[in-house]
């Protein structure tokens, strides 16, 4: 019981460290993503088969959304890419073929 009571304090002082650490923050990913989406989505779209692409990065993963979507060898070109650039795994990585009435229907 004595040896709990000399570390009664420091134990607080971690406990309290750790819920900072667990509470979100107003910066980090949020003000990096916007730039990132455009870049990506820059490289995406020049990229053979792809076509257009509109890119969404968030904290969970990526959803690209491009029309060349339906070719196996474009999807593995798009799923590399975005793991290379995101590090996120294939399971975070979402690949959707583009609606004909959206293409062209949103601006970058």
């Amino acid at each position: 019981m004595a040896k709990l009571e000399k570390l009664k304090y420091p134990l607080l002082i971690l406990a309290i460290g750790l819920l900072f650490l667990l509470l979100p923050s107003g910066s980090g990913k949020q003000t990096e993503l916007p730039e990132a989406d455009v870049r990506l989505q820059e490289l995406l779209s020049a990229t053979e088969g792809v076509g257009e692409a509109r890119v969404l990065i968030s904290s969970a993963g990526v959803v690209v959304l491009c029309s060349g979507a339906e070719d196996p060898r474009v999807r593995l070109d798009i799923l590399r890419a975005v793991t290379s650039y995101t590090g996120f795994g294939s399971d975070k990585i979402t690949i959707l073929k583009m609606s004909k009435s959206f293409q062209g229907g949103m601006d970058s």
